[in-house]
Formats: C-alpha cells, sequence, structure tokens
C-alpha cells in the first residue's frame, strides 16, 4: 500500500508536533513522525512499514481470538487482518496530531490495530444476526425478572425499571438502552446496523440512563447495577 492518499495528513506538512515533543522521544519515535511527515518516497517507504506494523498487530489479535469464533476459516481471519490493519493505518495517520510522546509511536500505533480488529471480529460475529429494535421488543426484558424465592423489594425495583423503560424514555432510547445492556450487541455493531455513530450512541445510552435514574429515585427504588455507567 504505497503512495496512499490521506484525508487530514498533508505530505510536508510543518514537523510543528515533532519539534514541540522531540526532547522527549526516543530516536527511533522521532524517525517515525519525521518520515510519516515527510514527502515522496520517504513517506511512502514510512507507511508501508507501518502497515507491516499494523498487519503483525491485527493478525495478533484475530487469531488470539479465533477460538470464539471456530466457524471461521484461516482465510477469512486473515482477510479480517488485513482490513482492520488497513483502517488502522488509516486512523493513525490521520490521528499523528494528536500523538503526545506518552509511549512509544510504534506502542501507540499498535493500539489502533488490536482495536480495528477487535471491532470488525465483533461484527462478523453478529453478521445475520438480527437486532430486535422494534418499540414493542422491549417486553423481553420482563423475562430477566426475578424467580419466585426472590424478595418483594426486588420485584418491586424490577417493576419500576420496566416502567420507568416504558414511560421514562423515548422509543429510541429504549431501543439503545436495551440492544447494549440487556441484548449484548457492541456499540461498533449497533452503530453500524443503525447507520449511526458510538459517540451518538453512547449520547443516548448516558441520556436514556439518567432519566431512568431520575426516575427510580423519583420513586424511592435503589439503583440497579445494569444502570451504573460503564
Amino acid at each position: 500500500m504505497s503512495a496512499v492518499t490521506l484525508r487530514g495528513v498533508e505530505p510536508g506538512a510543518p514537523d510543528a508536533v515533532v519539534t514541540a515533543l522531540e526532547p522527549s522521544l526516543d530516536e527511533e519515535t522521532r524517525a517515525w513522525l519525521r518520515e510519516l511527515k515527510g514527502e515522496g518516497r520517504t513517506r511512502d517507504a514510512a507507511i508501508e512499514r507501518l502497515r507491516e506494523l499494523l498487519l503483525r498487530g491485527a493478525r495478533f489479535e484475530v487469531f488470539r481470538r479465533r477460538a470464539s469464533m471456530p466457524y471461521l476459516r484461516g482465510e477469512e481471519l486473515d482477510d479480517i487482518a488485513m482490513e482492520a490493519a488497513d483502517d488502522a493505518l488509516l486512523s493513525v495517520l490521520r490521528r499523528l496530531d494528536d500523538f503526545r510522546g506518552l509511549s512509544r509511536f510504534t506502542t501507540w500505533a499498535y493500539k489502533f490495530a488490536l482495536y480495528e480488529a477487535a471491532v470488525k471480529l465483533r461484527k462478523r460475529a453478529w453478521q445475520g444476526r438480527e437486532i430486535p429494535l422494534e418499540p414493542e421488543t422491549w417486553n423481553m426484558f420482563a423475562t430477566r425478572g426475578p424467580t419466585p424465592d426472590v424478595e418483594a423489594e426486588q420485584a418491586a425495583l424490577l417493576e419500576a425499571v420496566r416502567t420507568g423503560i416504558d414511560e421514562a424514555l423515548t422509543p429510541h432510547q429504549r431501543r439503545i438502552l436495551l440492544a447494549l445492556t440487556v441484548e449484548g450487541v457492541p456499540i461498533d455493531v449497533l452503530a453500524d446496523r443503525l447507520g449511526s455513530t458510538r459517540g451518538a450512541l453512547y449520547k443516548t445510552l448516558h441520556d436514556a440512563r439518567r432519566k431512568l435514574r431520575a426516575h427510580l429515585a423519583d420513586g424511592g427504588h435503589a439503583l440497579d447495577e445494569w444502570l451504573e455507567e460503564s
């Protein structure tokens, strides 16, 4: 992947970030930043080396998690790793100005590969699986209720939570809260299905939890653990 054209990263841009951080950076990190912010063949070669590093990281993460996805063959796992490495490469290059030198550059960049690989595996695991998002499906929460031997106080709290979900939340907040906290849908998978973003869904989840906590507090109920911020 050479001679890449990237948004947000101008070849030959002033090396202000490197200059500001240089006293605290190791030599290898300084070299990475200078070359990636350089021009021509130097930059292309650095990008190619970076992609190789990220591919190793993505492959490590994909094959580390392969036991949980036994239905994927080796070549499918490698395809996922290569896609993750490409996306991680774009993310690293777009965020070069965010690097603050708190770790080696390779350590910082490597985390992008691990993250992208994990995201793609989660999406692959949910591929073809239906995510219940219709308003009426929220009543499935009732099936998570107490058994007959649970104390009356816990039963009352559960009923208050169910009522709060129904009355205090908007249909959209209800869908997001239940999908993420009850169904266990990964947030990046849900964002992809809804054509939204992780940030937007986190905001919706935060607002839903806040409204539900207020509803329970108004009723004099303690807060259940699953309402706490993660």
